[in-house]
């Protein structure tokens, strides 16, 4: 694992757009897993600033969502498939079939997510983007999940909701349910790119980086996989004891 700890969350975002740069250029068809959420949004604006430059093409590429919420109107801007075209999909030359994601609004939702599994797996993601939540879930794998487990549908922790219920107008109006990558669909990725921002990431980090390897703490789950990238920002990084930095 190599864990980069970056000045702000800027240098942080560019660290992260670098990594995902170098899987794009040396793949001839990238597969891209791709996460929602704050922390992705400077990340993602960097990558479309090289794109938009000239320096950088998604024509190849394909991306692939995390998890979708279960409910949402297909055109609701919190829609997961929504918020990826908006800030990144349609702001690249990616092509418009290249945005892959489970429908939360399938009349069979358990068969949708053993859709959704098999078409993840037989992509095989070359690097697969995370974030890491309050509680140190991972896509919507809540604590106690397996780390075995494939996509399906979840329920989601009240705290997870209340975290989520920025986006929204109320936390009323936050789904309940959402179909996600399971954490052995992730571990199945070639590789792992974590990012966190911010001090109220900082316990959930230590916990997944240097606390024990349990379902207690979903994210620790990287820890198994051979090939893992963490960017952090000084905050997000400020309770571990020791990792080594980089620019």
């Amino acid at each position: 694992m190599q864990v980069f700890i970056a000045a702000d969350a800027a240098e942080a975002a560019d660290k992260a757009a670098d990594i995902v740069e170098n899987v794009v250029r040396s793949r001839p068809r990238p597969r891209l897993g791709v996460a929602t959420g704050s922390t992705m949004v400077g990340v993602y604006q960097s990558l479309v600033d090289r794109c938009q430059a000239g320096g950088l093409s998604f024509a190849e590429t394909s991306i692939y969502l995390l998890d979708e919420y279960v409910g949402l109107d297909s055109n609701h801007p919190q829609a997961f498939r929504n918020v990826i075209r908006a800030d990144l999909a349609d702001l690249v030359d990616l092509r418009d079939d290249a945005v892959f994601g489970p429908d939360g609004s399938s009349p069979d939702l358990e068969a949708e997510a053993q859709r959704y599994e098999q078409l993840v797996t037989e992509a095989c993601i070359d690097i697969q983007l995370l974030g890491i939540g309050s509680n140190g879930h991972i896509a919507f794998n809540e604590p106690g999940t397996s780390f075995e487990g494939l996509s399906s549908v979840v329920t989601l922790s009240e705290r997870t909701r209340r975290d989520n219920a920025r986006f929204f107008a109320s936390i009323d109006d936050v789904p309940r349910q959402a179909i996600t990558q399971g954490i052995g669909t992730i571990l199945q990725a070639r590789a792992i790119l974590l990012v966190a921002l911010g001090a109220h990431k900082a316990r959930p980090i230590c916990d997944a980086l240097i606390g024990p390897v349990s379902i207690e703490t979903p994210a620790s789950a990287i820890r198994l996989h051979p090939d893992v990238s963490v960017v952090l920002d000084a905050e997000a990084a400020s309770q571990l004891p020791a990792a080594r930095s980089e620019s």
